[in-house]
């Protein structure tokens, strides 16, 4: 994996569970490097050995959140968050979205959503998180350079909260195994579905990393109450969507090391 890094610039753009996978990333890649450095403000690794850098971009929603003084905030669902324009010429971009379009972090659709100076009275999540797409894939067929630039999307990671949901006491501090019966598992995302849909109809050949399914198995994956330590009992809100590392997410920079490696070798493959 270094080799294929060595003169490049990696970088991770979307929600916490992209941190995730960018911390799992530089874990493993560290064995391989003595002197790494962060930046203190930001997720930015520099590997010097190799002249290569990692970095992490906050960005749940892809789209530009707007904070406006003494108003409720908005959601531009039709211009991409400017912190991802000056990274456009990075050699490998990863991008995620997906957690935080639920109802509660964006106020149930209600005068949330924008596009132009239109305010939206009400909006259905899912419309809205298309629609985010389609500013992003725009913007991606409109400012990558794809001779230079390699792009990829991961997929939505599943949650395992049990009787109740993250702000509502749920809670997977007794799961210890995985799920066998994939009668078990969840209906597939409706919002995956809009993704996929969106990456089909761009121009820019992107990487689908589909890890939904991979990850709906590991209710046992997540550090539910245990995100501190030496915590004894379980906590009103637990961690039942992020995962334990060493985990899940190394896989997912699995597939990634994988795809890179079919790419280097000449295969077109695009969703794994």
């Amino acid at each position: 994996m270094m080799e294929m890094l060595r003169g490049k610039r990696l970088v991770f753009v979307g929600d916490s569970l992209n941190r995730n996978m960018c911390q799992s990333l530089v874990c493993s890649l560290r064995m391989f490097q003595g002197q790494t450095f962060r930046n203190k403000l930001n997720y930015n690794y520099y590997f010097k050995d190799y002249n290569c850098s990692i970095t992490l971009i906050t960005s749940p929603f892809l789209v530009q959140q707007r904070h406006l003084p003494k108003k409720n905030e908005k959601l531009r669902l039709d211009i991409l968050d400017g912190m991802i324009y000056k990274h456009r010429d990075a050699d490998f971009l990863i991008f995620n979205t997906g957690h935080w379009w639920n109802h509660n972090k964006s106020r149930n659709g209600e005068n949330y959503f924008q596009e132009g100076d239109i305010i939206h009275e009400k909006m259905d999540v899912g419309v809205a998180y298309a629609k985010a797409l389609k500013t992003w894939a725009n913007w991606v067929d409109n400012n990558v350079n794809t001779s230079k630039t390699k792009v990829f999307f991961r997929g939505f990671a599943q949650t395992h909260f049990m009787g109740g949901d993250w702000d509502t006491d749920g809670v997977c501090h007794n799961e210890t195994e995985p799920i066998t019966d994939e009668k078990l598992l969840k209906p597939y995302p409706f919002l995956m579905q809009a993704l996929e849909k969106v990456i089909s109809e761009m121009k820019t050949p992107v990487t689908y990393l589909n890890i939904t399914k991979l990850t709906d198995y590991r209710k046992d994956g997540h550090p539910s109450m245990y995100r501190h330590r030496g915590r004894k009992k379980p906590r009103a809100i637990q961690d039942c969507s992020h995962w334990c590392l060493p985990g899940v997410p190394d896989s997912w920079n699995e597939l990634l090391f994988s795809s890179l490696l079919f790419s280097s070798e000449g295969f077109n493959r695009t969703t794994y």
